[in-house]
């Protein structure tokens, strides 16, 4: 059984914080979970990417679902285990630092639990 869709769910949607998520393989970009938005294989390449050019991500920021992100202004939030990338966005009626911290402790649970 897939526990991705359960933890999107209890992890992150059940803050009320996070407008969608996905969980992917980081070497393959193959999407283990969405919810509340579809994921395909340029967009999860894009993720990758972001991580080789940070400082490039940081300057330009990234396009994702009509929406123009970057580190200051709308809500985008990736973190990368060894195994997985998580991706969520927040709308502006959401506080960004509980997204935050439910997506970095999503993370945390991926590595502590090797998966």
């Amino acid at each position: 059984m897939n526990p991705f869709p359960k933890l999107l769910e209890e992890c992150l949607n059940d803050t009320k914080h996070v407008e969608c998520a996905a969980i992917f393989v980081a070497k393959t970009g193959d999407v283990k979970a969405a919810s509340n938005l579809t994921v395909c294989p340029e967009q999860t390449q894009m993720f990758l990417d972001a991580f080789k050019q940070v400082n490039l991500t940081r300057q330009t920021g990234l396009n994702f679902r009509n929406k123009h992100y970057t580190c200051e202004g709308h809500g985008l939030i990736l973190v990368r285990t060894a195994f997985y990338v998580i991706v969520a966005t927040y709308s502006q009626s959401m506080y960004p630092s509980i997204c935050v911290e439910a997506v970095e402790k999503l993370a945390e649970y991926l590595r502590e639990k090797g998966k």
